[in-house]
């Protein structure tokens, strides 16, 4: 009995969610719509649920389920957020944050799953693999969380320990892992033999690239070999701050666009003069390099400016739209997807590299030796 009840229940769900689906079209049509049909529906789903459930349940958190699970199932991007996790997200828009050092993806209905390790983090410190997935945060599940919800919980604006339930192959591991600030530029420079150097570019952000313009082109510049830009485990920051970057290596009026709801676009320039023309480029990836990031891989690559090394990123290409509701909760929607000039939409699809290293784990010998391999048969 009880388990015909719970599968009552989760249809009766189903039809929730198809109600509030047709409630939102139903401002676009006439008054002449099915609206009164499926209030009476929605009426005679919630007194069988009143009624007939084997337990009281409370109808606030029943229906907040109802518009967590519609608004998280459109995309990886969207999210649905409870008013503490909006005061969370509000809280900390402008403010540094500590972090483990985890770089997470997520389906829908699945645990997020640790896709990236910033090296010589605490995460990586205490043992976490890439691989690895994240059942519980502090003690909350995170199976029904978007991947915006987990990270709000993953980091803080305090330097506090987190608790973490893992989950790797057929075991269950507990973890308390610290949170710290894990950079304190938001890129670094280094030289590297046989190249012009390495760039590794930790965080996309506008102040970042006038940096790298002013402190490293100009010493890339005179060497006239190749750079490696490392975007591995790249992810935030902003696409204003992909498209400098990008403007680095190239100008042209379109590098790409982004494309909304029907046929709207808007077309991303890169009109300054590029300082950085001439100097090759190989560009490592892997499965943590997210958003803006993955941006500046595929343009450099669609224009041919750059090799692309390592792993495909996931194509999280998106620009997201922050939506405050009444009742203190919001809605995370993805409001544009970013495009090629081809027309190759990267979200979704992300970037294939021009030579893979193998395993998600590969670390930077592997991605050395396919950098010599490309640049040497270049020569």
């Amino acid at each position: 009995m009880r388990k015909t009840r719970i599968a009552l229940v989760a249809l009766l769900s189903g039809l929730c969610l198809f109600f509030l689906l047709d409630r939102a079209a139903v401002r676009a049509v006439s008054a002449g719509s099915t609206m009164p049909r499926n209030l009476d529906l929605l009426e005679r789903v919630i007194n069988l649920i009143r009624n007939d459930y084997l337990e009281e349940k409370d109808p606030v958190l029943t229906m907040d389920g109802s518009f967590r699970g519609l608004v998280n199932s459109l995309d990886t991007g969207c999210s649905y957020l409870s008013a503490e996790s909006t005061a969370r997200y509000q809280g900390r828009r402008s403010v540094p944050l500590q972090e483990t050092g985890m770089i997470l993806n997520k389906r829908y209905g699945g645990f997020p799953q640790v896709v990236g390790l910033v090296e010589n983090s605490p995460a990586a410190k205490a043992g976490i693999e890439v691989g690895d997935s994240v059942a519980e945060i502090n003690g909350r599940g995170t199976a029904m969380m978007s991947l915006a919800e987990a990270n709000l919980y993953l980091a803080d604006t305090e330097a506090k320990p987190v608790g973490l339930k893992m989950l790797r192959d057929d075991k269950t591991l507990e973890f308390k892992v610290d949170r710290t600030s894990l950079f304190s530029e938001p890129f670094a420079f280094k030289p590297r033999e046989g190249t012009g150097g390495m760039l590794q570019v930790f965080r996309l952000t506008p102040s970042a690239v006038l940096q790298i313009r002013a402190k490293v082109a100009p010493p890339v510049k005179k060497q006239k070999m190749a750079l490696i830009l490392d975007l591995r485990n790249s992810t935030g920051g902003d696409f204003t701050a992909a498209r400098e970057l990008v403007n680095l290596f190239l100008n042209a009026e379109s590098i790409g666009y982004f494309a909304g709801r029907g046929e709207t676009r808007e077309t991303v320039a890169a009109a300054a003069p590029p300082v950085l023309e001439k100097t090759p480029v190989v560009v490592w990836v892997n499965a943590a390099t997210i958003g803006p990031a993955e941006a500046v891989a595929g343009v450099l690559k669609d224009f041919n400016r750059a090799k692309i090394v390592g792993l495909s990123t996931p194509g999280l290409v998106a620009r997201e739209e922050f939506v405050p509701l009444d009742d203190g909760t919001s809605v995370l929607l993805t409001a544009g997807v970013f495009c090629l000039r081809s027309g190759v939409k990267l979200w979704g699809q992300g970037v294939e590299p021009d030579a893979k290293v193998s395993g998600a784990d590969a670390g930077l010998d592997a991605y050395l030796q396919k950098t010599r391999d490309l640049l040497s048969t270049a020569d």
